[in-house]
This record gives structure tokens, C-alpha cells and sequence, in this order.
């Protein structure tokens, strides 16, 4: 076992959970090594790269030559490798070539919401030369709740540009970023929910797509990319994962059972739409089993689903370890090398650790795995090096090579953090309108809370040393200069609270901000929650500040995952609640400016805030759907039939808006091709209609949304659609579109939607087949309904009113044709 497992074990333990067993290594050894991993990390002022013009032997290399396609280049490439240099390349930190001219490579880098170092675990991006942090921005929950895909794209350019400045800074070993997570958040434990987009299908989907352009440096709207990529991002972790360690079931020996119909609608939409639509150029198979294979290992799911039917051509990592715990903790082959072979025929490409390098050549040799399925996975992987760059000679003169350190933390950037904490900020409760504050009334604060100076919980996980960040106290302070503070709790875990002493600041103050919440020591990677409600005595700190303030008090929640606080909705002694997710460098102040009126907040919460008693549903059900006749309520707003204490999409503003369906060009869908026999049941397979019949079918749906208050703001709105007919496994409702509008007071304006009935209207079978129900489908933004009636007929509208005119034809023609031989008679 290397050093640097080693330190990916004692200092970030949740991603290595799977590495058991460390054997002590001679200390003389242990010493070297960590040596040469010093020598490794120190800064320089090269970026690494292949085919230098400066080597007499580039010109006779064809994987050299940029004229050439990128396939040929790779073929030439691949072909030159021994076999041992071939195997050396399937994992993710791939060692040199020397001969050829081509260094090692990290294909481990993270850049969740901004680039990132974590814990010594990657040694993709270093941040110990000229470059000392990068923007970091929100949480990415928190970024999903402004409902802006322009926003999330910026945000992944941003990223892209500051990537590529750290690696034309010498401080990176790889272009290749594995971000970003768009597992859906079904069950508001999960420690990881709070770096995906949420729990809807279609948000996170948009997500994936704005994100994927904007840091692979393609266009908003897509298609502009080519084969250059700024960087390489990756989607995982592919597919249904969404619980870490909960009650001792750990993911690496989870298997999910999952219906068929709940991956068709639920789980696998944002990845098709990550790889049909964003070209996502990097895929991560996830590390449990779906109904007993595992995710590395399926072949149905690797190359037949991703490549086959949606035309991924990008490469697949595995999570780290993942192909170890195969055979090490799922049991699920007799021996090492069954493993590597059913990874690879699978499709996988790369090995994030070391096993496909320890056990690919006896696997060779007792012929379970073929030559050419390496080199098929060798071909993915240098295409995308290929496509970085990285073989096209001195990166100072490509097409990225003019982005430098001055374009990482620049101010742009800085700005962009701050725009996405003020819009994603969520208001939840403001009783009397106290909020927001008078700045000319307000001259003393009380701040309390554990979060309140924590500029470490700010930024989540997943996260690299910010720029400049802003804690909530520090934000208040450029408001209010007379500001007492403590903390309340010992830690945000608050095992001690020190609520007589925090007492002691609320009198005589003229308003109360208690910032509470959870940190990452209540929800991360390998660590699942077990409770919904504030942890330790948080509820009992604010409880009796809020009844000792002389008004009633603000509560800020930082945290990723919902938390059951219906104490606080419902006590007349909290005036307003604020959810601030894990804002970013910039959320102390965007807070400020809210909390003072400079800012109106617009957020909207993208996943359901349960009550504690979903805690008694196992986690370990995967099912979406309800099943009353057990009591299982189901999950997220789409299926779930039980008590919330905030619903997806919820968020107040300090405006209030109204909304007016204008009148649709057709309330009536013809879907008729052809004959089918699911016609009698009330429902038509999309597949069957096909393409031609779906665009034909798309229809516009505009909405005039106005600013009735005063105050100007920024405002998402939400399309749903439900059906008339209840039960039958549908949704209850659906998101089906979402857009924003920047509207001054007393100000309106028309937002313009195109449903797409194929997509829009359609929910799974059991089979997993996606069908349109015919009848009644309503429409609905805020209080305001619109109706479509789907209908199964053999004719159109046009073609039925065509046939309609027929008959009259038909009739004056035989009426005078009877009149010809009368005609005739009388000459």
C-alpha cells in the first residue's frame, strides 16, 4: 500500500472507507516514500504535456500530428505501448512514458463548486505555488434553489476558466475534473444530498447540462464545443446512489433495489440528459449494486444503456476502490482478477486506485480478459487527454493557454459567488413583514449561533481554500457596528450549550440573528444523518433566546439537507427563517444583504423539507412510489403522500407576484400516428409515437407573471403539471419547466414555455416504458390552472376537419351529377 493511500485513509477517511486492512510498512520505506511525495507536489512554472516541437522525435510520431483525427492519433499511441504500459494507463494516477515522450497523469481532480484540494487525497490541483485558493461558490443545493440554468452555466465557466489557470500555473497534473454529482436526492439523510441540484428529475438534469457546457467551455446553448475541451467534466455517480453509512449499511456493500419504472423516470434522466445533451466527456460508475450487479460491472448499464443508447463517447471511471470492493467486500466474484474482467467487458475505462494495475495482467494471463478490450479502454482515455491538449505541443500556445493566475479569484468571479448566494438564498418565514431590517432603525445586534463565525462551514464539501470569504458575523458588521456575539453551543453538534451565557448579549439590543444549523460533521460523504431536527440542544438555544429578545428573532439555517424545524415555523417568537444551504465565500455578505433589504430574495427550495417522522422508513428503500396499503408514503414532492414542513418550490420574497395564463394556441394534443393496443387502456408508448410525432406535438405555453409590491426582485417560475386522473403510479405533479424574470415594482412580463408532450406529459410504465395518459392534464404556476386534453384518435385535428369538408364536397357533386341525364332528357 502507497503513502498516498495512506493519507487518503487517515485524512479523508470517507472516500477509502473500502481500504480495511494496512499493513505496517518499514519505517525506512514509509520515509522514502513520503519523500519523493514531497518532491511530487513542489510548484512549477511548466504545465506537463506530450509532443514538444522542441524533440526531434515528435515529427515521427503520428499521435503528435494535430492535423490528423483524434482516433488516428490514438491508434498510433495506443499501438506503441507495451503491454505493461498499457495496463500502467488504466488507473487514475497513470504513470510516465518516458520513451515517448509523455509524463504521468492525474485523472483525479475535483471542482464541485469551485476548484478544489481535498485533503491530500487528489493530487490533481495543488494549491502551493503562485495560485493560493479559487473561488468557491455556493453549495451546490443551494446554487440549484435560484432555478437558473444561465447561473449554474456561468458558474461551471467560471470554474473551467480558473481550472485551466491553475494548470497553465504548473499547479495541476490533470484537465480532468470529477464533478458533478447529479444523484437525486430521495431521502433527506443523505450526507451527499447537499452537492446535488435536488430531487427533481428535470432540475437536476437542467443542471447537469448548464454546468457540463459552461466548464467544458462550450456555449449556453450547447453544440459549439467541438472536439477542444477547456476541461473535462465528469457526471456520477452513476446510478441510484444516494445513501453513504446509515445504521451500519455502508455504500459499498448497499444493493439498491430498484424498480425499473423508478429508473426510467427518477434516477436516469439527469444522466441522459448529462451525456445526450451537456456531452459530459467523463462518466463515474457508482460504488453499490443495482438489484445485485454492481454498477462497474454492468454491462447493460455501460456500454448498451450510456454508450449505446445515448451516445456516450467520453471515458468511465469507477469510484475510488470500487473495483476492489467487488471482490473484497460485495464478494461478488471468486477472485481478483473476475473483477478486472467484468469491469472492463462492462466498459468501464479507468481504475480510480490500483487494482485494474495489480491484477490486469494475470487476468491476461489466465485469459479472462482480452487485449482489446484494454485498448478499447486506453482509446477513451487518450482521446480525452487528446482533446485537452495535452498532446498538441506547449499549452501556452492553445487555445486555452492565454487564461492566467490572474483569472482565478478574479473579481468577475468574486462577483459571480456573490450573485449566486443572493439568489439561491431561501426565505421561509417572515411574520409582520420584519424583514427586511430598517438599516437607519437597527443600531445594535445580538449575533448567536455556532455557524454564525464559521467560514469552514461556508463552503461545504468538496471545496478549495477561498478567496476571501465572508462569514454571516462578518457580513452583519459592515451593517452594524455595535454587534455582541457568541457562539451558544460548545460546536454545531451544541453536546453543550451555553445558553445562559449567549442570554446575557439579547438584552438591550434592538434585534436578534441566530445563525444555527449543521456542519460537515453532521452531513457529509460516509456520513449518513439519523435524526431531521436541529442536532444536540440547538432547539432548546433558540427557543429561550427567542423568548427572552425584546422582538421577535431572525433564524439563519446553514445547512445542505432539510431539518424538521416546525418548532420554529410555528413559534410567534421566530418572526422570520432564513435557509442559506452552505452559501459560499460570499454568503456572509449576500445574507447581510438581504437580512438589511439591499437584496429581495427569490430562492425557492429544490427538495422537500420532511418532518422527523420520515425517520422511521428505512432508508434502504429505494422505492419512489407510495404503496398505502403499507404506509409507505413514498418520496420527494412528485410521489410522496405525507406531511411536509415545506414543499419543494416553496420560497417568499419581500414583493409578491401574481401570475395569468395566456391563452394557449391549442388546448387540445392529437397524438394518432398509428393504431395501439395501449390505446384502449388510456395510454400511448412516447416510443411508438416517435420523433416526428413529438416535435409536431410541442406547443407554446406563456405565462404574464406581474410585481404587485414595491420592492423590485428576481423571481423563478415554476410550471407543474398534473393529471386529472389520480393514482395509477403517476406523479402527483411534475415540474416541467422553470425560468426567471428580473421584474421592478408594479412592473410584469410574458414568460414563454414549450411543453413538449412526449417528455413532459409522459411518466413510466413498470416496465420502464415512458407513456402519455390520454385526457385531462393541468397546467399550474402558483394558484393559476391551465387545461390540455391529450387525445388518442386516428386523425388530427386538421385531418379530421379535412375529412369533415369531404362530406359536403361529396353531396353537391351526386346533387348534380342527378341533374345531368334530366338535362339530357329535355334536349
Amino acid at each position: 500500500m502507497t503513502v498516498r493511500y495512506i493519507l487518503r485513509i487517515n485524512q479523508n477517511p470517507m472516500r477509502h472507507l473500502s481500504t480495511r486492512k494496512m499493513k505496517l510498512l518499514d519505517l525506512s520505506l514509509l520515509i522514502h516514500l513520503c519523500s519523493l511525495l514531497l518532491v511530487s507536489t513542489q510548484p512549477t512554472d511548466q504545465p506537463p504535456f506530450s509532443c514538444d516541437s522542441t524533440d526531434p522525435l515528435t515529427e515521427s510520431y503520428n499521435f503528435c500530428k494535430t492535423t490528423l483525427p483524434i482516433n488516428r492519433r490514438v491508434e498510433d499511441l495506443v499501438s506503441r505501448l507495451t503491454l505493461d504500459e498499457k495496463i500502467s494507463q488504466l488507473v487514475s494516477t497513470a504513470t510516465a512514458i518516458p520513451r515517448l515522450g509523455i509524463p504521468g497523469y492525474e485523472w483525479w481532480s475535483e471542482a464541485l463548486h469551485g476548484v478544489a484540494f481535498v485533503a491530500n487525497i487528489s493530487q490533481g490541483i495543488r494549491f502551493n505555488g503562485t495560485i493560493r485558493s479559487a473561488t468557491s461558490f455556493p453549495q451546490v443545493i443551494l446554487a440549484a434553489a435560484s432555478f437558473d440554468p444561465y447561473l449554474w452555466y456561468r458558474i461551471g465557466q467560471a470554474i473551467g476558466i480558473e481550472a485551466r489557470g491553475v494548470y497553465n500555473a504548473g499547479q495541476a497534473r490533470g484537465m480532468t475534473f470529477w464533478t458533478p454529482n447529479i444523484n437525486i436526492f430521495r431521502d433527506p439523510r443523505w450526507g451527499r444530498g447537499q452537492e446535488t441540484p435536488g430531487e427533481d428529475p428535470l432540475v437536476t438534469g437542467k443542471y447537469a447540462v448548464s454546468f457540463v457546457r459552461g466548464i467544458q467551455g462550450d456555449s449556453f446553448e450547447g453544440g459549439k464545443l467541438g472536439e477542444s475541451l477547456q476541461v473535462s467534466a465528469c457526471c456520477k455517480h452513476f446510478t441510484a446512489y444516494d445513501l453513504d453509512n446509515w445504521k451500519g449499511i455502508n455504500r459499498f456493500v448497499f444493493d439498491a433495489n430498484v424498480t425499473l419504472q423508478d429508473l426510467a423516470d427518477t434516477y436516469q434522466p439527469p444522466f441522459q440528459s448529462c451525456i445526450e445533451k451537456g456531452k459530459a466527456s467523463g462518466v463515474m460508475c457508482a460504488y453499490n449494486r443495482i438489484n445485485g450487479v454492481p454498477n462497474c460491472a454492468d454491462y447493460n448499464l455501460l456500454s448498451k444503456t450510456a454508450r449505446g443508447q445515448w451516445g456516450f463517447n467520453g471515458y468511465i471511471t469507477s469510484d475510488c476502490d470500487a473495483v476492489s470492493i467487488i471482490y473484497d467486500e460485495q464478494g461478488y466474484v471468486k477472485e481478483p482478477e473476475d473483477a478486472v474482467a467484468d469491469v472492463l467487458t462492462a466498459g468501464m475505462d479507468l481504475d480510480c486506485g490500483e487494482y485494474l494495475k495489480n491484477y490486469t495482467g494475470s487476468a491476461i494471463e489466465k485469459k479472462k480478459v482480452a487485449v482489446s478490450d484494454i485498448d478499447r479502454a486506453l482509446h477513451n482515455l487518450f482521446s480525452i487527454r487528446m482533446r485537452l491538449g495535452l498532446f498538441n505541443g506547449n499549452p501556452a500556445k492553445q487555445p486555452f493557454g492565454n487564461i492566467g493566475s490572474d483569472q482565478v479569484c478574479s473579481q468577475e468571479h468574486l462577483n459571480l459567488a456573490l450573485e449566486a448566494a443572493r439568489n439561491g438564498i431561501v426565505l421561509l418565514k417572515n411574520d409582520n413583514r420584519l424583514l427586511p431590517l430598517a438599516k437607519t432603525e437597527i443600531t445594535s445586534l445580538a449575533v448567536i449561533g455556532p455557524n454564525a463565525n464559521s467560514s469552514e462551514t461556508l463552503v461545504g464539501n468538496y471545496a478549495g481554500p477561498p478567496c476571501n470569504p465572508v462569514t454571516p458575523l462578518q457580513g452583519l458588521q459592515s451593517y452594524v457596528k455595535n454587534i455582541n456575539y457568541h457562539p451558544g453551543c460548545n460546536t454545531v453538534n451544541c453536546s453543550s450549550d451555553l445558553t445562559d451565557e449567549a442570554m446575557k448579549i439579547v438584552k438591550g439590543t434592538d434585534q436578534v440573528v441566530l445563525v444555527m444549523g449543521l456542519d460537515q460533521t453532521q452531513e457529509r460523504e460516509a456520513h449518513d444523518r439519523v435524526d431531521l431536527v436541529l442536532p444536540g440542544h440547538q432547539q432548546k438555544l433558540v427557543t429561550r433566546i427567542a423568548s427572552a429578545a425584546n422582538k421577535p428573532v431572525i433564524l439563519v439555517l446553514l445547512c445542505g439537507g432539510p431539518v424538521d424545524i416546525t418548532f420554529a415555523k410555528n413559534d410567534q417568537n421566530i418572526g422570520s427563517i432564513i435557509w442559506a444551504g452552505y452559501p459560499g465565500e460570499a454568503g456572509g455578505r449576500a445574507l447581510a444583504e438581504i437580512i438589511f433589504g439591499d437584496h429581495n430574495p427569490g430562492g425557492r427550495l429544490p427538495i422537500t423539507w420532511y418532518p422527523q417522522n420520515l425517520t422511521k422508513i428505512p432508508m434502504t428503500d429505494m422505492r419512489m412510489r407510495p404503496e398505502p396499503s403499507s404506509g409507505y408514503p413514498g418520496r420527494t414532492y412528485r410521489f410522496y403522500q405525507g406531511p411536509k414542513v415545506f414543499e419543494f418550490g416553496y420560497g417568499l420574497s419581500y414583493t409578491n407576484y401574481s401570475y395569468e395564463f395566456l391563452p394557449l394556441t391549442k388546448d387540445k394534443v392529437y397524438l394518432n400516428n398509428q393504431s395501439s393496443d395501449k390505446i384502449a387502456l388510456g395510454y400511448k408508448s412516447v416510443s411508438e409515437m416517435g420523433t416526428e410525432l413529438c416535435e409536431k406535438s410541442k406547443l407554446p405555453v406563456t405565462v404574464r407573471v406581474q410585481n404587485n409590491g414595491e420592492m423590485d426582485g428576481k423571481h423563478a417560475v415554476l410550471l407543474f403539471v398534473r393529471q386529472a386522473k389520480t393514482g395509477n403510479e403517476r406523479p402527483i405533479k411534475q415540474l416541467v419547466g422553470f425560468n426567471n424574470v428580473d421584474l421592478k415594482a408594479g412592473e410584469n412580463a410574458e414568460i414563454k414555455f414549450e411543453l413538449s408532450p412526449c417528455e413532459h406529459l409522459s411518466s413510466a410504465e413498470g416496465d420502464g416504458q415512458m407513456v402519455v395518459d390520454e385526457g385531462s392534464h393541468f397546467l399550474s404556476i402558483g394558484d393559476k390552472e391551465s387545461e390540455i386534453t391529450v387525445v388518442f384518435s386516428e386523425d388530427t385535428s386538421d385531418a379530421a376537419t379535412s375529412k369533415l369538408m369531404i362530406l359536403p364536397r361529396i353531396l353537391i357533386f351526386f346533387y348534380i351529377y342527378s341533374f345531368i341525364p334530366m338535362h339530357i332528357v329535355l334536349k
